[in-house]
């Protein structure tokens, strides 16, 4: 475990890092079909089939995939990341937060919690920036064709990985140690130690998480618009910013305010244990 307290950085992916859906950029034009036909088509199948809105996303790649003659390969999918277009300050901003945390005291790690497919952010320029990606993801057969969701990470289960952050329990597959009770003071990384950044209601169970348990949420837009305003005036999200990561923005120097904050505040912590810890010895 490290010396340094972490402060763990967790973030959507679709339109948060990224300006669209993660499948616009080159995905659906590889099937010669329009985004707007694409999405129809994944809502019309979600609603009619009373299904869950993420697996017949999935689901739909892979049939209208095969349907057209293009059946979905890992490696494309991986290539398919090099299209995806960033917000404005993302590349760098990896690298400046890190060192702003060092300089301050805490260790850095930045999180995806999407359910966008992993496959295509792994493509994307900043995917080694991440200690880990949770996203969904398909299983694939003996010929690297895709088969099956091999991960679901839908709105609601989002919360899921904000828990295995918290206890250090990164692995999928370990549901026995997620599960497992731990004392508070000894999981990796505390809630108060957390920040949440997404673009709007799906993001919203691991907002309020934040909110319920100390930690910091905050919604980024690209227009901002009623919905954005309604998730700051009922209390959901902490703060809302323009999608921009550059130096000197909103977003960059709140987001700074809180690390700075939380060093603080473990400094303080620890103070207080040690002194704690002092009066126990003496008596």
């Amino acid at each position: 475990m490290s010396e340094k307290p972490i402060v763990a950085l967790m973030y959507d992916f679709d339109r948060t890092l990224c300006t669209r859906d993660m499948q616009d950029y080159s995905f659906i034009p590889s099937l010669g079909m329009t985004e707007a036909a694409f999405w129809q088509a994944t809502n019309e199948m979600w609603q009619n089939e009373h299904m869950d809105s993420v697996l017949a996303y999935m689901y739909a790649m892979v049939k209208l995939s095969r349907d057209k003659g293009v059946p979905i390969l890992r490696e494309n999918l991986v290539s398919n990341g090099r299209n995806v277009e960033l917000f404005s300050g993302v590349e760098s901003w990896f690298d400046r937060i890190n060192i702003f945390g060092a300089e301050n005291g805490v260790q850095i790690e930045h999180y995806i919690i999407s359910s966008g497919m992993k496959e295509i952010i792994e493509g994307t320029s900043i995917a080694g920036s991440f200690k880990s990606i949770f996203a969904c993801e398909f299983l694939y057969d003996e010929n690297g064709g895709a088969v099956w969701p091999k991960t679901d990470v839908n709105y609601t289960n989002k919360t899921q990985f904000v828990y295995r952050i918290n206890k250090g329990v990164l692995d999928v597959a370990n549901d026995l140690d997620l599960n497992r009770s731990m004392p508070e003071d000894s999981k990796r990384v505390p809630f108060t130690n957390m920040i949440y950044i997404g673009d709007g209601l799906s993001d919203v169970p691991c907002m309020k998480m934040m909110k319920a348990y100390g930690g910091y949420s905050i919604a980024v837009y690209q227009k901002r618009d009623a919905k954005v305003e309604e998730l700051l005036k009922k209390d959901r999200v902490d703060f809302i910013y323009p999608a921009d990561y550059s130096e000197g923005t909103g977003l960059d120097i709140t987001v700074k305010n809180i690390i700075r904050k939380m060093a603080v505040c473990d400094i303080l912590e620890k103070e207080n244990n040690r002194q704690l810890k002092e009066l126990r010895v003496e008596s």
